[in-house]
């Protein structure tokens, strides 16, 4: 088959394959962007056309046909134009009535009912789609009529042969296109037996290993089968004559004798077919192989098979003719060898090689995908193929050679290496079609892949605002599925505030999907989700509400009733307010359907009558819009105990008893039947059995789940491993819960076997930079199959062609030493034991060991420098020199101070990353201080180690507007004024110049015409002058710098009723509050000084009359002796004073009892003191008082009267 187009022989040698690898390597691209199946964005969407049926490459046709169709259709925006070519040239098809294009198709047509012969449209045709952004190829279709040649007239004689001799009856047919099919037969139309001595060859030759006398007859007839006419041609009968060396008689056949007792000349093998001893024979991949060997001689000769150097591949070989034939349907590249053929019989044994040689048409290994681009992204198609021969790689651009094109604008941003084209930095305008032409003699692949640049503004493809209902505590998700491109970013954001959402019990999908972990009653609300690009955004909303889940409160519960009579069952159910929910109730999972015996309400239902056929599990199933609940109970039905009194209708279900008696029988290598009697189920049926094993080699003692069946099973092939000694036990289980398990079963020892699993996580790296350390999972110990357990493994360095080296190790981890500096190994692995080996891992690629980079970035350099960011450039290194897994360009970075004086900063270390491999690097350096002094310096890294600093950059950020202020606060600390204070912000970006505060009165939803108020940077505190003490405001206070106002910090007054809002104020500090006390004070110490004037001038103090009576309980006597007596006065109140809680008169502190010279106290006869008043000193020994009673005011007044 010939290629598309003409063919470009590429670079050779390795120079080229590394100069590709580098360039790979330095390549950095944008994910394409995926257009969703979204009717709108179809309709809109302007794209190359794409083939989308064609007919097969070779099409043959049927003369008989009136109309040929050839088919081809494309799809694109625009609706896509087609031309054809015939044999390399324009297919004017005006110019031909005879031939038609679909509408707004580019199938052809080609009608024969006014005349015309099929055969003159025989040839090449080829299908062009186009519109205005680029144009698709269909594959070549060759264009053949199929032919039934008749036989050419012949005389045949009649064919003598010796009996016991060979034969050979030609056939010949004529060539047909397809070729027809071979079979023979007599004249009555019957086929001729065939065996292990006649048979057809595949050249449709007739063949006889010896002849007999009974093969003689006129009419073998070879017959062609054409399958496109549907038409059979007969050649010429052969008539066979046997010629024998005594007379023959019928009746002396027998299929023991066949020659029947005559003597005829045996001899030894030769081959018919194929000749001499040895060919060749050559088949494409994937095509059927044929291989034949047909025999002569006497006896007739067994055909036997074989390949040298390894086995008949058994899964894929089949053998047909009586063994004479060897056939692979698909054949692979492993088929390719040399396969012997062997005929014997007693007289000897002949060989015959059939050397098979297995090439390959093109076969894809990737195919090229459309590709769709935003403007300014990079991408790429690729293209490889394989085949035997090795496939040459061609590329065109709508049809047309790419290096025979001329170059345009466009076509600078692309780039052709071999069997792939990088693009970088695609514009408006570059769509086109590519055409991939992978060909070699044995045929050809033609793909077309169309690069798209692609710019459309967001657009939301999900319906607008949906309403979700989910159940507290489940995970959900919201989906906001959208397009654009270049590719939109994505936001959520809840109630139209805050940032976005992402982190926490939320977390953003980059398809548009918002989780939420663990849905509660706060998340409830309307989310938005927002898509963003340079053309404009798009949003939709989402409106989520959590409901409390539908649930069971009160489940039925098992039931064992009599005969005849009721049985309930009860579902309490709860849910949510806002959903409605119903319940329902199944039989055994089936409807039930109520009637006058079965009857529900709202929590329960009610059999009367109960009958045997009542019995099952009844299921209460309570469903809401988005959840739902289930509960089942089973219903047992006892007969009437008066019937029978062994029954006791009373008894509750219980757990089964344990089985009984477990045996093992039918044992083999691998399995072993388990058999057991059940035990009593106590009115509850056995509904599973589990089977544990226990071993006694790994884990002695610990019991094991193996299996479970159903419970009306007792008898089951359990399924083992090999090298176990097993026993097993079994355990009932009904729907009241578990029985205990059994007694354990016999041991049973299954025989041990190689490896069946495969070594799991097998992994190459490296821990130092000259090794490789390759590890892997060890088999679970009833993965083992036997005893002596290793682990063989392989490696060899990737893509060197080397041996492979292996080491068998009993651990789990073995290091390759020494090893090059980070290069690619493939890696294997295989259990064995002494049993064997067990299956091949895999292979997998390891790294041996990262080093430090050699080289280090250069020229470190900025090229803009804004508040918060700078665009940063840097020369890269050779990525040979990273010795290591390229990680990223890793940019160290620090606020060295800050331009504002006095402003102290943190200048903690700071990295950020930039991945990229083009020639000229960049990158931007984001969330940067403004108005501050940075530097930063630049190291490459791999997995492990970093290079060499880079050279040391210093840089400002420019002034920008400051943060919020630190505090604002709002206090009242009257009625009539609000006063407010305001802290400096943590960072101010540049020089503050001051502050601007903008205030509205607010009027319930209302606010009241704006008001300014500004500030020197040195003012934090404003007093606000309320017109009335119900007066409210709506503060909104910034930072100024000379770029312009910061972040608001916005705050409302207290309402008036709020007290909380209203400073407390020290009533004791104010004036008015002051002189009260001291009015009140002193009219007190007036009204004291009164009374006890008056008291000190008419009081008196009478002796007791009757000196020989007891003393009263409250006359004590004092240590001197002395008495201290109490007048009937001295126990009543003075006026105002208060009594105490038990009715008594509290004694005034200042009676003057207390008073006196010293001494006893002396009286007149009137019963009044004599002389002058002085400090009782027992008093204040006794009440340890340890005041001076002589600087008290009261005493110094009495002094005074």
């Amino acid at each position: 088959m010939r290629p598309v187009g003409g063919r470009e022989m590429l670079g050779k040698g390795g120079h080229a394959a590394l100069t590709l690898m580098s360039l790979l390597l330095l390549w950095q691209e944008a994910a394409a962007i995926e257009v969703p199946p979204d009717s709108k964005i179809q309709e809109n969407l302007k794209q190359p056309p794409t083939i989308i049926k064609q007919s097969v490459k070779d099409y043959i046709v049927d003369p008989r046909d009136n109309t040929i169709i050839i088919e081809c259709e494309a799809k694109g925006n625009p609706v896509p134009t087609f031309l054809w070519k015939r044999n390399g040239k324009l297919f004017n098809i005006g110019k031909d009535p005879r031939v038609t294009m679909r509408k707004r198709l580019g199938t052809l047509e080609i009608g024969f009912r006014n005349g015309g012969r099929p055969e003159d449209y025989e040839g090449e045709y080829q299908c062009f789609a186009s519109n205005e952004y680029g144009l698709a190829l269909s594959n070549k279709i060759l264009l053949r009529v199929s032919k039934a040649p008749l036989w050419p007239k012949e005389v045949l004689d009649p064919v003598v042969v010796d009996e016991g001799s060979p034969l050979v009856l030609p056939c010949n047919p004529p060539p047909g296109l397809p070729p027809p099919l071979i079979f023979w037969m007599d004249s009555n139309m019957t086929p001729i037996p065939q065996d292990k001595r006649v048979s057809m060859g595949l050249n449709g030759d007739l063949y006889f290993s010896n002849v007999l006398v009974q093969d003689i007859q006129n009419d073998y007839s070879c017959n062609a089968r054409f399958n496109f006419t549907y038409t059979i041609q007969q050649k010429n009968p052969f008539t066979l004559r046997v010629q024998t060396m005594e007379p023959y008689n019928d009746t002396s056949y027998n299929a023991s004798d066949p020659y029947g007792g005559r003597k005829v000349a045996e001899s030894p093998p030769t081959f018919l077919s194929p000749s001499g001893s040895e060919s060749s024979k050559m088949v494409l991949r994937d095509e059927q192989l044929l291989l034949e060997c047909i025999a002569a001689g006497l006896p007739t000769p067994t055909i036997k098979w074989f390949k040298r150097g390894g086995d008949l591949p058994a899964h894929k070989v089949k053998f047909e003719n009586y063994n004479k034939t060897l056939k692979i349907p698909r054949v692979s590249e492993e088929d390719a060898g040399e396969f012997v053929c062997m005929a014997n019989n007693h007289l000897g044994t002949i060989r015959h090689s059939i050397d098979v040689q297995v090439k390959a048409a093109p076969y894809w290994l990737d195919k090229p995908t459309n590709l769709v681009l935003a403007p300014e992204e990079n991408g790429r198609l690729v293209c490889r193929a394989n085949g035997n021969p090795k496939p040459n790689i061609q590329w065109l651009v709508n049809g047309e050679p790419l290096n025979k094109i001329t170059e345009t604008p466009t076509s600078a941003n692309r780039e052709v290496l071999g069997d792939t084209i990088l693009f970088r930095g695609v514009q408006i305008g570059s769509s086109a079609v590519y055409q991939c032409n992978a060909s070699n003699q044995h045929g050809y692949l033609l793909a077309n892949a169309f690069v798209n640049v692609l710019d459309m503004p967001p657009r939301m493809l999900g319906p607008k605002n949906q309403l979700i209902k989910v159940i507290v505590n489940n995970r959900t998700f919201l989906n906001c599925p959208f397009f654009g491109s270049p590719l939109p970013e994505l936001r959520w954001f809840k109630n139209g505030q805050g940032s976005g959402l992402d982190g926490g019990q939320y977390r953003a999908y980059i398809n548009g999907t918002l989780e939420i972990k663990r849905a509660q009653k706060e998340d409830e609300g309307i989310y938005t989700c927002v898509a963003n690009n340079m053309l404009g955004k798009a949003e939709n909303q989402v409106q989520l509400e959590v409901k409390e889940p539908t649930r069971i409160i009160q489940a039925p519960t098992h039931q064992s009733v009599v005969r005849g009579s009721k049985a309930s069952f009860h579902c309490k159910v709860v849910s949510d307010s806002s959903l409605p929910s119903k319940v329902t109730w199944t039989k055994d999972g089936e409807p039930l359907y109520l009637g006058w015996r079965l009857k529900k309400d709202e929590e329960s239902l009610t059999i009367s009558s109960v009958s045997e056929d009542d019995e099952g599990i009844y299921t209460c199933t309570v469903k809401s819009e988005i959840d739902q609940d289930s509960a089942s109970a089973r219903l047992t039905v006892l007969e009437d105990a008066s019937l029978n009194p062994s029954v006791f209708s009373a008894f509750p279900p219980d757990r089964p008893d344990p089985p009984m008696d477990l045996d093992l029988s039918d044992p083999a290598a691998r399995s072993v039947r388990l058999t057991w009697i059940p035990g009593n189920d106590h009115r509850s049926p056995v509904t599973e059995f589990l089977v544990q094993f226990e071993e006694d080699r790994w884990e002695p003692g610990r019991w094991q789940d193996l299996s479970s069946f159903p419970g009306d099973l007792n008898s089951v092939i359990l399924q083992l491993a090999p090298y176990v000694n097993y026993q097993f036990r079994v355990i009932a289980i009904n729907s009241v819960g578990r029985s205990l398990p059994s007694r354990p079963s016999p041991r049973y020892k299954t025989s041990g076997a190689p490896p069946d699993a495969i070594p799991r996580d097998l992994h190459g790296w490296g821990s130092e930079k000259d090794n490789m350390e390759i590890t892997w999972e060890s088999l679970d110990d009833l993965e083992r199959n036997g005893p002596n357990l290793q682990y063989s493994v392989w490696w060899r360095r990737k893509d060197s062609g080397d041996d492979w080296t292996n080491v068998t190790t009993f651990h789990t981890k073995y290091i390759v030493h020494p090893t090059e500096t980070y290069v690619p190994y493939e890696i294997k692995i295989q259990a064995r034991n002494d049993f064997g080996s067990g299956p091949e891992s895999n292979i997998v690629i390891g790294f041996s060991g990262e080093d430090k980079p050699t080289d280090t970035p250069t020229e470190l350099r900025l090229s803009t420098v804004s508040s918060t960011r700078a665009t940063i450039h840097w020369k890269p290194v050779d990525l040979s020199s990273v010795q290591g897994e390229f990680k990223e360009y890793r940019l160290y970075y620090w606020r060295e101070s800050s331009l504002v004086p006095g402003l102290v900063v943190s200048k903690e270390k700071k990295t950020t990353g930039f991945y990229t491999t083009v020639p000229e690097p960049s990158g931007i350096l984001k969330d940067l201080v403004p108005y501050s002094k940075y530097k930063m310096f630049m190291v490459v890294a791999n997995s492990r180690f970093e290079s060499l600093p880079s050279n040391s950059v210093e840089f400002t950020t420019v002034e920008d507007v400051p943060d919020a202020p630190r505090f604002f606060r709002i206090n009242r600390r009257s009625l009539d004024t609000l006063y407010l204070e305001w802290g400096k912000p943590l960072e101010p970006n540049g020089i503050l110049i001051g502050y601007k505060l903008i205030y509205y009165r607010v009027n319930g939803s209302r606010l009241g015409p704006q008001q300014i108020e500004t500030f020197q940077p040195n003012v934090t505190e404003f007093i606000l002058r309320l017109p009335d003490r119900s007066a409210r405001y709506k503060f909104n206070l910034s930072a100024l710098t000379q770029v312009g106002a910061g972040e608001v910090y916005a705050e409302e007054s207290p309402h008036f009723t709020n007290e909380a809002h209203i400073d407390q104020v020290d009533i004791a500090t104010q004036g008015w509050f002051i002189g009260l006390m001291c009015a009140i004070a002193l009219i007190i110490l007036i009204l004291l000084i009164v009374c006890f004037i008056k008291r000190s001038r008419g009081g008196k103090y009478p002796i007791r009359d009757k000196k020989d009576l007891p003393l009263d309980p409250v006359d004590q006597k004092d240590q001197d002796g002395s008495f201290d007596y109490h007048s009937d006065e001295d126990n009543k109140p003075l006026q105002g004073s208060q009594t105490s809680l038990d009715g008594n008169v509290k004694e005034s502190d200042d009676s003057l009892v207390d008073y006196g010279e010293g001494g006893d106290g002396q009286f007149n006869e009137d019963g009044s003191f004599i002389g002058q008043y002085t400090v009782k000193k027992d008093k204040d020994e006794t009440e340890g008082n340890e005041s001076s009673e002589a600087t008290s005011p009261v005493n110094a007044i009495y002094s005074l009267a």
